[in-house]
């Protein structure tokens, strides 16, 4: 079968169902090379076509971690440099900076790539 661009529910469950059956063959056939393609096409439509969870909240993970790791305040406090600040940002107060990321990034091992997602603050 020549294989194009999956666009369809029907085709990507028929690219499946066929990726399923030559899955196993040997490198260098005619159907080695016909998975490889299928692979392809079938990421592709899935990426295009799957929802994309959204980034967690930052403050979520931070509360989150502290949590696994028997945090309190206080103890948010000493990393980013007060027990108000500590407290305006765990309530969602106040936004994190570039030099609070930083410490919690260090400090709790968490990526900065988590801490820089945008969240709402509350009134």
């Amino acid at each position: 079968m020549n294989w194009t661009i999956i666009k369809t529910k029907e085709e990507h469950e028929r690219a499946l169902n066929r990726l399923e059956e030559i899955f196993d063959s040997k490198p260098d056939s005619k159907e080695f090379k016909e998975a490889e393609l299928l692979v392809m096409l079938i990421e592709n439509y899935e990426l295009k076509s799957e929802p994309v969870f959204p980034s967690p909240d930052p403050i979520e993970v931070i509360k989150f971690k502290m949590e696994q790791n028997n945090l309190r305040n206080k103890d948010l406090a000493k990393i980013i440099g007060s027990k108000s600040k500590a407290s305006e940002i765990l309530n969602k107060k106040r936004r994190l900076t570039l030099n609070m990321i930083r410490q919690i990034n260090k400090f709790l091992g968490i990526p900065a790539e988590l801490l820089i997602n945008e969240y709402e603050l509350t009134e």
